[in-house]
């Protein structure tokens, strides 16, 4: 389940910062930032059903999963396409989410 929460953490972060974007960068209506504010709350809230004895290693190992989901938004969002650059840095970055989060302890 912890990866099912990091997505879904993941898109609600991801879409609520997104509106905020199209209010202040693209010009849009203020109406857009009301949905990014429940978004951000939904984020929050999942994040903590996320299995991990600490917040900060909860918040570290999800570091990687944002990276990675932030680029797919990119693609199917707003229509770019990442590099071969952005998906070597998304794997790194989830390979190290992985040691963090699944690491023996």
């Amino acid at each position: 389940m912890t990866f099912v929460y990091y997505f879904a953490a993941g898109l609600c972060e991801i879409a609520g910062c997104f509106s905020f974007w199209v209010w202040l960068r693209l010009g849009r209506s203020a109406l857009w930032v009301a949905p990014g504010v429940v978004s951000l709350i939904l984020f929050a809230a999942l994040l903590t059903r996320v299995e991990a004895a600490l917040a900060g290693r909860a918040f570290a190992a999800y570091g990687g999963v944002y990276i990675a989901l932030a680029l797919l938004w990119q693609w199917g969002v707003e229509g770019h396409s990442p590099d071969i650059w952005d998906f070597a840095g998304a794997a790194v970055c989830l390979a190290g989410a992985a040691i963090i989060l699944f690491a023996p302890r």
